[in-house]
């Protein structure tokens, strides 16, 4: 038996709404209006994910996060560069595995995701 159910995934930041507006952008969903504060804001309707929310918190990031989100694309190149519009950052080159080919990127306050191209896809 499970002690509960998944709920969300949970970004610590410093402009929780500067941040929801590029992970909009980027994956989709709506600004939940219980949750719109200075301190705090989620996205509900996520596709794939349902819930992403920001929490305000006082510290900058300072090491790699252990957790990162993945990111399904049709296309690297185009993905990168419509981030990149968005105010995301390129972290190194595209790297080949023996399932998919990824790209790490850098959201606005510098947390690492990645744009994933599964093999399959190409």
């Amino acid at each position: 038996m499970t002690i509960g159910k998944f709920l969300a995934v949970v970004i610590d930041c410093a402009n929780p709404l500067g941040m929801s507006s590029f992970w909009q952008q980027l994956l989709g969903g709506q600004i939940d209006p219980n949750t719109s504060s200075q301190e705090w804001m989620s996205l509900s309707g996520v596709p794939g994910l349902g819930y992403l929310g920001f929490q305000k918190v006082p510290e900058s990031k300072s090491i790699k996060n252990r957790v990162h989100i993945d990111v399904d694309v049709e296309t690297i190149d185009d993905a990168v560069q419509r981030a990149i519009a968005l105010g995301a950052e390129k972290s190194g080159e595209i790297v080949e595995e023996e399932t998919n080919y990824f790209q790490v990127m850098l959201d606005p306050e510098k947390n690492e995701f990645c744009f994933i191209l599964r093999k399959g896809n190409t």
